[in-house]
């Protein structure tokens, strides 16, 4: 099989426009959340979120078109019969809110199709894309659908685009379902209430060998999805699913739980997500559990964005063999302790695994490995 490189990265989030930037905020312990003032949050269970400070919204217009814009800038060129694969969960929600508010009526259609258009053309794609919607992890799965298309020789290259945005029809969801945090989150902490919701966008493009350069950020290795069948929203408190997951990727990737420097774990900070990513981990890395961290203390819960932007900081974590340290996370959970910090620390080796778990059961994981 081809192997896949990670070769071109965007991003922006609630932390400020680009990889290396949200790289050093995050070493620097950094957070985005603050009070949101985008909507009342009076009816709501909290006030806070991570949002893109200047994201800009024309009436009539998402703020999609912003952040797309800023990404493919970022970005630059990339070769025109690349595949698109989309990693949304809401699309431009925030164009049917505006349509509601006023009374208007609007197409289903509007959260996708225009959205998927808009990104084939800006990029200029012959590829008219595809929506992978897989709540939580679905940029994970968009990266793993796109390796498979790279590894098996049926795309040379693959264009990555995940974005959602902090809408009130997701932050009421979020609040009925009292998993939202009155406080900022505290991911692995034993005293986590929640999480906070964020916005962002990423774009990745991956490639064969042969297109990746001379710097690619990281190659994907190992890619595994799988659902643990057990609730629509809560996941299955012994892990199966995320345990299948993580498996089949580093099977694919051909490595034994030794090989792994690290782990980017979901880390919403909900009591039941962290609690079953720990005894996932348990299973899976037995008494020999590698560091892990999570970046949503930092940059909040951005839904469809969250696997991509954390796959680009695994890549940043391998070349600089260390982690961002997991903001809030102050008194870790106990079977975290001395796994997980609120400080950065150091890695050793050549392997790291990302994982994402999402409302329905799914599960997503990818290995990475460092490339310098």
């Amino acid at each position: 099989m081809n192997k896949v490189f990670i070769s071109k990265v965007a991003c922006v989030t609630a932390l400020g426009s680009g990889a290396d930037r949200l790289w050093q905020e995050l070493l620097a312990g950094k957070s985005g959340i603050r009070p949101l003032s985008r909507f009342s949050c009076d009816n709501y269970v909290s006030n806070l979120g991570a949002v893109i400070a200047d994201l800009v919204a024309p009436a009539d217009h998402s703020g999609h078109d912003d952040l797309l814009n800023r990404l493919a800038d970022q970005i630059g060129p990339v070769p025109g019969a690349s595949r698109l694969l989309v990693a949304s969960t809401k699309g431009e929600i925030d164009r049917l809110e505006s349509a509601c508010r006023a009374g208007q009526k609007l197409p289903a259609a509007v959260l996708f199709a225009p959205l998927l258009d808009k990104i084939a053309k800006r990029f200029g794609l012959d590829d008219c894309g595809t929506n992978i919607n897989a709540a939580c992890a679905s940029s994970t799965i968009a990266l793993a659908r796109g390796a498979a298309l790279i590894a098996h020789g049926q795309a040379d290259s693959v264009l990555v685009y995940a974005a959602d945005l902090l809408s009130e029809f997701v932050f009421s969801g979020f609040s009925s379902l009292q998993a939202l945090s009155p406080d900022p989150a505290r991911p692995f902490d034993a005293g986590r209430q929640g999480l906070n919701l964020g916005e962002a966008g990423a774009a990745l493009l991956l490639t064969n060998e042969a297109g990746a350069g001379d710097a690619p950020l990281a190659r994907i290795a190992g890619w595994g999805a799988a659902n643990d069948a057990h609730h629509v929203t809560a996941p299955a408190r012994d892990g199966s699913g995320l345990i299948l997951a993580s498996t089949e990727a580093l099977q694919r990737a051909g490595i034994d739980t030794s090989a792994v420097a690290a782990i980017s774990a979901h880390g919403t900070g909900t009591p039941y997500n962290d609690a079953m990513e720990l005894t996932a981990f348990a299973t899976i890395f037995g008494d020999h559990l590698p560091p892990l961290h999570g970046i949503k203390g930092s940059i909040g819960h951005t839904l469809g964005a969250a696997g991509a932007i954390e796959a680009i900081i695994a890549g940043y974590s391998l070349a600089q063999q260390q982690i961002p340290g997991t903001v809030g996370c102050t008194t870790p959970e106990e079977a975290g302790q001395g796994q997980v910090s609120s400080s950065g620390r150091e890695i050793s080796g050549q392997y790291l695994l990302s994982t994402n778990s999402g409302f329905g059961g799914i599960n997503g994981a990818l290995v990475l490995q460092g490339v310098l």
